[in-house]
């Protein structure tokens, strides 16, 4: 029995370790073996395991023990299983994961094996370790932004920087139209806010875009929001919300701007079906999406002014 458990152990590590690598990689299947070993991990192998090490005991003492190890296990490894395949939900699961150990495992852990003179200090030391290392790896999961999402809004953010400056030249001796009147409002609404989080973060508009990385906590999901306070509004993000609203709806009346109108949607991340609720898009979003947010914004309204129909 023990020799078909080491078996069916090493299959399982070898099946999650391919599906991390081809996860790593971006290459196709790393969702199904890695659901497939964890699944067998936490399903199979694990309870073979801890049910026949506690038949060897031949006593009871340490069958809770047992039985709240399983369930740490599962409980981790599926909040792991989530994020990792970005499933819903994995955000909560993971505030859930990252304490049980602690809150549930470890005094059982300790209560167990102080009543068992049996015990050796050496696995509570191992146990201790594997729980900080579980940890760590948990709290690298939890880390919502990775380097390489970080690393492409620098490259959209020279982009969107590049053409601006080019649409602001043809749009310099642009008609004064209500249409251009609403893209002048909301552009000094973005620039009011764009100033406000660099100024949070103890930069300037030059630096910014110069260097974005400039940024040091560009994963931050409070600093554009905490920047936005400092403008006073009644909620932060409430003014760019009602000015891309009036935008919209003069786009629409207006004739030659229908299909800008219908392009809203990808143009702003304007949906009208939330726009009556407070501006969730600067409640909770990481600070260098947001700054690159408004960057896009900008050169969309340059370019719609670009773009006027005579």
């Amino acid at each position: 029995m023990k020799q078909k458990i080491y078996i069916l152990g090493f299959s399982t590590t070898i099946l999650v370790f391919l599906g991390a690598m081809l996860k790593v990689n971006h290459l196709a299947g790393a969702s199904i073996l890695l659901t497939v070993g964890l699944a067998t991990l936490v399903l199979v192998f694990l309870p073979l395991a801890l049910r026949n090490s506690y038949k060897s005991e031949a006593t009871n003492q340490r069958k809770a023990l047992y039985i709240v190890t399983w369930l740490t296990c599962f409980i981790v490894f599926t909040g792991m299983l989530f994020k990792i395949l970005h499933w819903p939900l994995a955000g909560y699961m993971l505030l859930i994961a990252l304490p049980f150990p602690y809150v549930v495992f470890l005094p059982v852990f300790l209560v167990v094996t102080d009543k068992n003179k049996n015990s050796n200090i050496t696995d509570t030391v191992f146990v201790f370790f594997l729980m900080a290392v579980v940890s760590v790896f948990s709290v690298f999961l939890a880390l919502n932004v990775s380097k390489e999402r970080i690393d492409d809004s620098y490259n959209l953010s020279g982009n969107y920087i590049r053409l601006e400056t080019v649409l602001k030249q043809l749009t310099s001796d642009s008609k004064p139209t209500v249409v251009n009147a609403r893209i002048d409002e909301l552009l000094k609404i973005v620039d009011e806010y764009r100033d406000a989080i660099l100024k949070h973060e103890d930069l300037t508009v030059e630096r910014w875009a110069a260097n974005p990385r400039e940024l040091w906590r560009p994963d931050d999901r409070q600093s554009a929001f905490n920047g936005l306070k400092s403008l006073g509004e009644p909620f932060p993000g409430e003014r760019f919300e009602i000015g891309l609203q009036n935008l919209v709806a003069e786009l629409k009346r207006t004739p030659g701007y229908e299909n800008f109108a219908k392009s809203a949607e990808v143009l702003f991340e304007y949906r009208e079906d939330y726009m009556s609720e407070h501006p969730r898009k600067f409640e909770n979003e990481t600070l260098s999406w947001l700054l690159i947010y408004l960057d896009g914004v900008k050169t969309n309204l340059n370019l719609i002014k670009a773009s006027i129909p005579d």
